[in-house]
């Protein structure tokens, strides 16, 4: 059974935490983020501590609400402080990817570029044809963004061609052996 719904949250310094009922606001230097936290689950602010208490039965669901009100606490204080960053990688003869503005364009094999636009909240860097950063100061909306461009063309197991993680290691397959 996990405790990380007991954990402390270190606050830095230049962040400031506002709290109006279940609605949480975190300022830093990146930005700010908001979120609305459960009823079930209380944030105690002691000088640049944050504690999670759970009100009430602490029943599977409150459990599970607990830990997962500290990480994403933790990661809005992470994020307005350093931010997120994903990086992709085209493998493929002929992938590339371009940047014009905020739509991104990817040449992935298929008959026709694959078109996305790049969220408001985001920043796309394409530094070589073959790489992509994706960066911001809300973790799942670089993670979702990530996956959405990953989706376009997943890793194939035989070549090892597609979009993957920069450190993302994918298992090989042998292929047809002939006699």
């Amino acid at each position: 059974m996990s405790r990380i719904g007991y954990k402390t949250v270190t606050i830095p310094e230049g962040v400031e935490i506002k709290s109006e009922g279940n609605v949480v606001t975190v300022k830093g230097s990146k930005g700010s983020l908001t979120r609305e936290l459960s009823s079930d689950i209380k944030m105690n602010v002691n000088g640049n501590e944050v504690t999670f208490e759970p009100i009430g039965a602490y029943n599977n669901r409150v459990r599970a609400l607990h830990g997962t009100t500290r990480a994403n606490f933790n990661n809005m204080v992470e994020g307005v402080t350093d931010g997120f960053k994903k990086t992709l990688k085209l493998v493929g003869v002929g992938y590339r990817a371009q940047l014009k503005g905020k739509t991104l364009t990817l040449n992935v094999g298929y008959s026709n570029p694959v078109d996305m636009t790049v969220p408001e909240d985001l920043t796309v860097e394409v530094p070589d044809n073959t790489t992509i950063n994706i960066s911001g100061i809300n973790k799942q909306h670089v993670g979702d963004f990530a996956a959405e461009v990953r989706a376009v063309r997943s890793p194939e197991p035989y070549k090892g061609k597609g979009i993957r993680y920069e450190n993302e290691h994918i298992i090989r397959k042998e292929g047809k052996t002939g006699k």
